[in-house]
């Protein structure tokens, strides 16, 4: 289904790179990958479908322009400290990231942690809320800058208890797990951006670990 990506495309993060996404997707150009996505084929057997999301991506891109710029923020935080686990309690990891399926990117660009419905779901780092609302394909989520530039998706939640501009530390309750979305069973879908665009997608297991949090 659709492009494979060889190596992650790096996507813009300043506010003029968000206004001209957001104009070239109004006016029907293409966004980040390169050309219309593709027609869905078969779903995969899994319990995260999020995929590459037009309307989620353009209000992402939005949202961040108007927001002020953070960059004294990250002068005063220094070096990204160590980040805190998105789950209190057990979960099962029911797909990693880059596993290769049905995605446009060709892999998962997550990390699924299975947990009931309503589990409490929490900031692996402090950051602005950029957006928070529903979000196509991530069904219910939350998105947050964090000061080290890197982005945290928290997808398929059946509630959310930020508000968008929201300023967050490590550990603070973001609202609680669910199946919304393109999701066949309740989890917490948690993507690690290097940038605000789909396709800079990093390791979420690797990110934590090397901040203290390990994700079995």
């Amino acid at each position: 289904m659709g492009d494979h990506i060889d190596s992650p495309r790096i996507a813009g993060s300043t506010r003029r790179d968000a206004l001209g996404l957001a104009a070239g997707l109004l006016t029907g150009g293409a966004l980040a990958l390169g050309g219309a996505p593709p027609a869905a084929a078969a779903e995969p057997d899994d319990d995260c479908l999020a995929d590459y999301d037009a309307d989620y991506e353009l209000a992402l891109a939005l949202s961040e322009a108007e927001l002020p710029e953070d960059s004294a923020e990250l002068e005063r935080y220094g070096p990204p400290g160590r980040c805190a686990m998105p789950l209190r309690r057990r979960f099962r990891i029911t797909t990693r990231y880059g596993v290769p399926g049905n995605w446009i990117a060709g892999y998962h660009t997550g990390i699924d942690l299975a947990v009931p419905r309503g589990t409490p779901v929490y900031a692996v780092g402090g950051g602005r809320v950029v957006l928070a609302r529903w979000s196509g394909a991530y069904g219910k989520a939350v998105t947050v800058r964090m000061p080290d530039g890197h982005y945290a998706v928290y997808a398929h939640l059946s509630r959310i208890s930020v508000r968008r501009g929201a300023r967050l530390r490590t550990g603070a309750y973001l609202g609680s797990s669910g199946a919304t979305g393109r999701a066949t069973g309740p989890h917490l879908h948690l993507e690690i951006r290097a940038h605000r665009g789909y396709g800079s997608d990093v390791n979420p297991a690797q990110y934590l670990a090397r901040r203290g949090a390990r994700l079995r």
